[in-house]
């Protein structure tokens, strides 16, 4: 079996078998296709043929390519799925990614802002017209949420919940959980359904919350273009993305006493060792404050 057919044979097993989210499958097939190609070209055929140094090899290409540390490693992890597969299916007889460590520097700490950045962010939109009254809701709800900005444009009536002061969200692998939005995000939403969305509306019927100026739901796209517009208009120097949000979200919480178990929640993390690097976050908040205001910092 050649490599190709082994890459569809699992592509097919994670949807199949796994039922991971469109996201995830374009991400293992988008990384995998160029891992086979990369291997294709030095002459192998077989993915018995595959060493350890090979995986090496590759993932030393793509450092060598400018890829970022956690974009690399989220390469290794689906190299391991992939190996891991063909191992179990007999299509193998190891799997030479399984030993292989992750870039060092993948525990590097999120970006977030400032509260005070924040507000400067979430003050943007101003103006009464419908987009700046989308734009106003859809910043404070993935602040005020720590949605992810899928969930964020996946958004659709049915799963808002007004008068409890919540929504039901639908995170990776479709899991469903129910997210507090706080009184500033619940009224800018509310201000958004009343004055501006039947605008966007026009003639058409959409059930998305949020909409484009044809009336259609938003995609992630035009939401990264929104918030990347709304930050350069803030004057914050910082890389924001429709992430940065959803970091402040989690490491203000903790800030503020929040426990870990319940930001994991809201986050809808699988893994609180995921929720933990957060953790990080604050204390390096804390030693900077330290170090910029104590005496003998």
């Amino acid at each position: 079996m050649s490599l190709d057919q082994n890459l569809d044979q699992f592509l097919n097993y994670l949807v199949v078998e796994k039922g991971l989210s469109d996201n995830t499958l374009e991400a293992y097939g988008r990384d995998l296709a160029r891992y086979v190609g990369f291997i294709k070209d030095l002459g192998i055929s077989r993915a018995e043929d595959i060493s350890a140094a090979l995986v090496l090899d590759f993932l030393a290409s793509l450092k060598k390519a400018g890829l970022s540390p956690r974009s690399r490693a989220r390469t290794l992890v689906a190299l391991r799925t992939f190996h891991k597969f063909l191992l179990t299916e007999g299509l193998a007889s190891g799997n030479p990614a399984a030993q292989i460590a992750a870039p060092r520097s993948l525990a590097s700490l999120p970006q977030t802002l400032a509260p005070d950045e924040v507000d400067r962010l979430l003050a943007v939109p101003q103006g009464a017209g419908e987009l700046d009254i989308r734009d106003r809701a859809m910043l404070e709800l993935l602040y005020a949420t720590g949605l992810r900005v899928s969930e964020l444009v996946g958004l659709k009536m049915s799963d808002l919940q007004l008068d409890a002061g919540y929504l039901i969200a639908f995170g990776k692998r479709s899991k469903q959980r129910i997210v507090p939005m706080g009184e500033s995000a619940l009224e800018a939403l509310t201000c958004y359904l009343r004055e501006g969305r039947h605008l966007l509306l026009k003639d058409w019927e959409c059930s998305h919350v949020f909409l484009n100026r044809a009336g259609k739901g938003l995609t992630r796209q035009g939401f990264w273009k929104i918030i990347k517009k709304r930050a350069l208009a803030s004057g914050i120097r910082k890389n924001i993305t429709p992430h940065t949000l959803r970091h402040s979200f989690a490491t203000h919480l903790l800030e503020n006493g929040a426990d870990l178990r319940s930001v994991q929640t809201m986050l809808g993390h699988a893994d609180i060792s995921t929720t933990q690097i957060y953790t990080h976050v604050t204390r390096e908040r804390l030693k900077k404050i330290h170090e910029e205001h104590h005496p003998r910092g």
